[in-house]
């Protein structure tokens, strides 16, 4: 797999472009937040055309950039089903003056959690998170059987981080509905699944569930 990550916007969220191999022609992005010449330069600088633009929530820092990239690249965008006005309506959502403005989308594709999608030659799982709002999903991009050493991938968005996890103060949080998220994921996937976060640096499972403070007293994994 051959994963690029892209730190953009003032509240620095990540985005990521990912295709089976770095000799792949098509791509998946997740949560183009902001800064959308600078993700278009990466996609054309990569070779690759769109499958799909992934939305695992969206709150204005993981969406800013969805409507010139979706208009760009003719790629459909993956919406959560409890957050498609959000996107419909961005600047309605925006609860702090000096963001954007950002232009609104309606998503093409909506999701829940239970489909596994089929795009750029991935099989990725949808997995219902929320907590951190109320519609998030985590992308889960499944083991290659041709290459049994790669392990998943979890494109988390803000539920888990590297020491941390997402905040739950906003409008539709819920932070023992975060946690039971949490755990589920580290229920149901391997220790050495890589996370890919919409925050600060790229983790896995068996680091979190070893350092995260805020995961502490989460039950062992049955």
């Amino acid at each position: 797999m051959d994963v690029r990550g892209f730190t953009v916007g003032p509240v620095q969220e990540n985005s990521y472009l990912l295709r089976r191999s770095p000799e792949a022609d098509r791509a998946v992005l997740v949560d183009p937040g902001d800064e959308a010449a600078k993700l278009l330069q990466a996609i054309e600088e990569a070779g690759v055309g769109l499958d799909a633009i992934l939305l695992t929530h969206t709150h204005f820092d993981h969406v800013g950039a969805v409507a010139p990239i979706a208009r760009a690249t003719g790629a459909p965008v993956y919406c959560p089903a409890l957050e498609t006005q959000v996107l419909a309506d961005i600047m309605a959502y925006v609860p702090w003056e000096g963001f954007g403005p950002f232009e609104s989308w309606d998503a093409e594709e909506v999701v829940e959690g239970g489909e596994r999608l089929e795009l750029a030659g991935f099989e990725i799982d949808v997995v219902f998170t929320p907590g951190h709002s109320p519609g998030h999903v985590t992308y889960v991009f499944a083991r290659d059987e041709e290459h049994p050493g790669v392990p998943y991938v979890l494109a988390s968005g803000d539920v888990l981080f590297q020491g941390s996890i997402g905040r739950t103060d906003l409008p539709g949080g819920d932070h023992a509905r975060l946690l039971q998220s949490i755990a589920e994921l580290l229920d149901a996937y391997p220790d050495d699944t890589v996370v890919l976060p919409g925050h600060m640096g790229v983790t896995t499972l068996e680091q979190e569930r070893a350092t995260n403070p805020f995961l502490q007293d989460l039950p062992a994994r049955s």
